[in-house]
């Protein structure tokens, strides 16, 4: 057992963190966690989870460009009513994002593939299915409106602590399976 300079033992996930340094190094081990069922995992850094999203970001303006694109060629051949058009417009904005992430059962969407990240479900790291449409839309299309309501919650209170629990989180896949293969489970 080891102990810490006070005496105290060491927690099962302080243990894990310090045996696996040498595994993954000291940045990707302080990113140790432990899903709900107990299983460790590696976080994925805050570097790749926020370019990760900013590829999908970009997909998503993308394919809403391509919606818009298409609406005003179909408006041009056939003259559509404008209440039509602005909610189809309006649509676009939800069901972009919703057929995105029928992409994204397995949490490997564009960002995540080219960032080398996953999105798992927090109580067991298993995937996130077909709920993956209602996370690829709070990613895309809430989070900016999340983002500006913490931060002003931050600066207005002092705090940076974000009431709620997750649902889903990040992983890093890669470091996640060198643990495990350490035989730190």
């Amino acid at each position: 057992m080891t102990v810490r300079a006070t005496g105290r033992p060491l927690t099962r996930l302080e243990a894990a963190r310090a045996h696996a340094e040498h595994v993954l190094g000291a940045r990707k081990a302080k990113r140790i966690a432990a899903f709900g069922n107990g299983a460790l995992y590696v976080r994925a850094g805050t570097g790749a989870q926020v370019m990760a999203w900013l590829i999908d970001f970009t997909v998503f303006l993308f394919g809403v460009g391509a919606g818009f694109v298409a609406l005003s060629l179909v408006d041009r051949a056939v003259t559509l009513s404008d209440n039509l058009v602005a909610g189809v417009g309006l649509s676009l904005l939800v069901v972009v994002p919703l057929l995105y992430g029928l992409c994204y059962g397995n949490g490997r969407a564009l960002g995540a593939l080219l960032t080398g990240t996953q999105l798992v479900r927090v109580k067991d790291g298993g995937r996130i299915g077909f709920k993956a449409c209602w996370a690829m839309l709070v990613r895309t299309l809430l989070m900016p409106v999340l983002v500006v309501v913490l931060l002003v919650t931050a600066f207005s209170t002092g705090s940076s602590d974000a009431p709620g629990s997750l649902v889903r989180t990040t992983i890093d896949p890669d470091a996640t399976r060198r643990l495990h293969e350490a035989g730190i489970r």
